[in-house]
Order: structure tokens, then sequence, then C-alpha cells
């Protein structure tokens, strides 16, 4: 991500109009009277916390660039009693995502006495009149333990749809708020909706709830189900690890999702603390040669007899020919299998250029990080993306999503926020973690 780059106008948040009707939350403006306050339009984030940064940054009499700060504000755009809502849920599925749902409902409802709210089925589909897909009421009865299930009420989808057809079904339901949870694929879809909708003057909001365990999301500091996918991928690591120390020159070898970016590949190694080697997207590496990944594998196996190595999906791409140039429904490159590849040209290298007989336990928990019920700290995180979420639409912002920046949470402009991936940097202090739990090289790249 860019700081150093980013304008006051890259994070100018939009608005329908003037919010002129008092909160019906009954908050305070004045500090100390022990009543939580709303929100000042003016309070905000800076992008930079470095002193010498913002020094360097004033000395040159340049603006300091801060993100909106979210929260309830005292007066909001949009008269309750008049408003209908709508949820979405795209792409694949993460941990949390019901929790949001049941958030975003029980808060319009009972917070701010928004009583119609449509939960959309199967994604940006759900829109299209040719799918048929009847769309749910949602209500507080109706979802009030959906947050104890893994996936989505709301099923999803991949793929784009006519934008033009999705803002006709607004008009049609007369929806004055829309809540969109996905990653990528579905901020671009919620993109090009807000700009449709701003080119036909509608009076509609729409605000984004990030939503990938890929943590890919730009400046957003963290998305919901990173925590619950790590937790449940350091399982199966406990697994090959187990594997791996239970037979002679034993190797574990887990594939964890992460197209572009290995927050999860590295969160989970150090979760549990028994990996030796992490390879992830961001971190080239080689095969062959002395400091290649298999010579290093057999230094290991000869000296300690056992390895556990992690690796994300979108690692080693130059490798797997699979798929390569095709994309899927998202619009997605699609991947090779550095999984199996690993397994198969580890399992080669060992049998014909060493002495040693290795035994290998691949292990791919992907669709059980993805369905699994979030955790305690995904869940109390995913309540307060959707009550902001609900703030921010209701005081009339739109064309944003919900983030995180330095523990705060914010307002970021969608496409600030589709303008590029969020990557590990190999100069990351995560990272730097991460080699010093494993005790890998800091290269695997030959000279």
């Amino acid at each position: 991500m860019s700081l150093e780059h980013l304008t006051v106008a890259d994070l100018k948040i939009a608005v329908l109009g003037k919010a002129a009707i008092p909160s019906p939350l009954g908050l305070s403006t004045v500090y100390g009277d022990n009543i939580v306050n709303y929100v000042e339009n003016s309070a905000s984030v800076l992008t930079c916390h470095d002193r010498d940064q913002l020094l360097k940054v004033i000395e040159q009499n340049k603006p300091l660039t801060a993100f909106e700060k979210a929260g309830p504000r005292e007066k909001i755009y949009f008269d309750p009693s008049k408003s209908r809502a709508a949820v979405v849920t795209c792409g694949g599925l993460c941990p949390g995502i019901n929790n949001v749902i049941r958030s975003l409902v029980m808060i319009l409802y009972y917070r701010y006495g928004v009583k119609t709210i449509y939960g959309i089925k199967y994604g940006y589909r759900g829109f299209i009149p040719k799918f048929n897909y009847e769309s749910l009421l949602l209500k507080p009865e109706n979802i009030a333990d959906i947050h104890e299930k893994g996936g989505s009420i709301l099923a999803s989808s991949r793929g784009a749809q006519d934008i033009g057809e999705i803002v006709d079904c607004l008009e049609r339901m007369k929806i004055s708020l829309l809540f969109t949870i996905g990653g990528d694929g579905t901020l671009h879809g919620a993109q090009a909706i807000y700009e449709e909708i701003s080119r036909r003057g509608l009076n509609i909001s729409i605000v984004g709830i990030p939503k990938t365990i890929d943590n890919d999301i730009s400046y957003v500091q963290k998305t919901f189900g990173l925590e619950t996918a790590f937790s449940i991928a350091a399982n199966a690591i406990r697994c090959a690890h187990v594997e791996a120390v239970g037979a002679p020159n034993g190797i574990g070898i887990v594939k964890v999702m992460g197209r572009m970016s290995g927050f999860i590949a590295a969160n989970a190694a150090l979760a549990l603390n028994e990996v030796n080697y992490v390879l992830i997207p961001e971190i080239p590496f080689d095969l062959e040669g002395p400091i290649g990944l298999y010579k290093i594998l057999e230094q290991r196996l000869r000296s300690r007899g056992h390895a556990v190595l992690i690796v994300a999906e979108g690692a080693g791409q130059q490798y797997v020919t699979g798929g390569k140039g095709q994309k899927d429904d998202s619009g997605n490159q699609r991947l090779g299998d550095i999984g199996i590849f690993l397994k198969d040209g580890i399992k080669k290298y060992f049998k014909e250029q060493t002495d040693i007989y290795v035994n290998i336990k691949y292990i791919d928990p992907s669709y059980l990080v993805r369905s699994v019920p979030a955790n305690a700290n995904d869940s109390i995180y995913c309540i307060q993306l959707a009550q902001n979420a609900v703030h921010a639409a209701m005081a009339g912002k739109t064309g944003i999503i919900i983030g995180r920046w330095i523990n705060n949470f914010t307002h970021v402009p969608i496409k600030l926020a589709i303008s590029e991936n969020k990557q590990l940097s190999p100069e990351d202090p995560l990272w730097l973690n991460v080699l010093e739990s494993t005790g890998q090289p800091i290269t695997m790249k030959n000279p």
C-alpha cells in the first residue's frame, strides 16, 4: 500500500446530501457526562503515525492525510420510517458472514427503526430477474441464531452481473441502503453500482463490509475471518507436525488459502510455532540449487529427522502450469496446485538425488477454513464492522467500505480500497516474526 502517495482527495467521502434528521440513538455531544458520544463529522484517523514522517510533511507545508473516522452521527440523512435496506453476500465463504448479517439487521431494526430489510439471495445474481431468486425478509426473529453457523444464510455466487439491471432492481424494491459483504470482486461490483446510482441521481447509500480471509484489501488493517482462518489452519499444522515426527524422515505439508497474500500462512505458522518453512506469494523461492527448497529440506532431515512446511495457494505459481492464463468466474487467474506439485516434487528429489526415503503427509484444509463459524475475536470484529456500516449508511455516506486503521474504525472510499491488493511485504515485521520463529533462511533464492 502506497501511503506516501495518498492525497486528501483520495480519502474524500461521498455523501448523498445534508444530514438533517436527529439520530434516534440518544447519544451525547458533551464529553464528561458519562454518556457515549456521537462522532463528529470532522473526526479523523491519520494515515501515518510516525513522528518523523509527520514532521516532514508539516515542514513541507503539505496537508496531513487522514481517514474519516467511523461511528454514529448526531444527524442522519435517511428517515428510518421511510427507509428500506438490502444485504448481499458475494464471493467465497468466510467465517463471520452470518455474524455481520445478524448485526446489520439488529442495529437497523432496533436502534434505528428500519423495519424492512431484505436479504438478497446468491450474491449479485439475486438482483437479476432471469435467475428468479426470491429475496428474504430479514427480521430479528428469523436471524437470531445464525451467528452460530458457518457460511451465509443468503448463500453466494461469483461473477459479474449487469449493473444496470442491479440498479433497476434497487429502484423497484425502493431500497435506500445497500450493504455489500465481500472481497475484491464484490467491491469492484459495489463501485460500479455506486457509479451507476450517482449517474442516475438516486438517493441510495452503498456501504461495503470487506470480507476476505486472505486479508488482501488495501487500507484496511484486518478483514474479518482472518483470525478464525489461521486458527483452523493451525490445527491442520498440528496434525502435520504429529505425522512428521511420527515417521522416519517425515515431512508434513499444509496448503492454506492466500491467492496473492501470505497472511494466513504467516499467522498460522506463528500461532502454532511448529512450522519450519513458510512459502508465500510475496517471497520468491528456488527449488533446486545450494539454497533452494529441496537442498534446505535435505539438510533439515539429515540434522533433525522431520520437517513441517506450510504453503499459501498462490506461492510458487511459476512452477505450476495448470490453468495459466485462464480466469475463474470472479475474474481471478486460475491457480495451479502448488501443494500437490511440492508433494510430488519433494518425493521425486529425495528418491532420485539422495539416499533418504521420505514419508510425506499432505493436508489441504481450505474448505474447513472457509466454512466454520467465526471465533470469539472475529465475532466481536464482525459486530463492530456491521454497526459502523449502519451508522455510515444512515448518515448518507456512500461509495465506502468500513475499514480499521491503527485500531480505529474508518470510512474508506471503495475506489481507493480496490486500487491495489494488500500484500505481506518481505520487510514487514510480521515476516521477520515468521523467519525468527521457523528458523528458515532469509532467502531461498540462489545468487
